[in-house]
């Protein structure tokens, strides 16, 4: 199983979103790609470590300061304690999820109902 890293909460400060991280971030680069986990209804940035990939979940009540984030177009980062990383490329990659997700059944109702509210 992919490790999981999940986003507690989001800030917008110093021109960017900043994301919490629940553990360290130390070691992981940004494999610039973003998923979807519809049964958690949370997008998943995809990093790489060294062996394996991880994954950082961003649940649905983060949402909010994604979108704030886009259209600001503010850079993302990931944070715990004092470890900071960019998360490159990642407003490309969430337009291009959300607009797949956008009116798509294989995503499930709920999930679809989800991001249209918010995005």
């Amino acid at each position: 199983m992919k490790k999981r890293i999940t986003i507690l909460k989001a800030s917008i400060t110093e021109n960017r979103l900043l994301l919490e991280a629940n553990e360290p971030i130390s070691g992981l680069v940004p494999a610039e790609q973003i998923l979807v986990d519809t049964k958690q209804y949370s997008f998943i940035y995809l990093m790489e470590a060294k062996e394996d990939y991880t994954y950082i979940e961003i649940p649905e009540q983060i949402w909010s300061f994604l979108k704030s984030a886009q259209e600001q177009k503010l850079p993302v980062w990931i944070n715990f304690q004092d470890q900071q990383l960019e998360l490159l490329h990642f407003h490309e990659e969430l337009e291009y999820v959300i607009s797949n997700i956008g009116g798509n059944s294989n995503y499930g109702k709920e999930m679809v109902t989800k991001v249209e509210a918010i995005f």
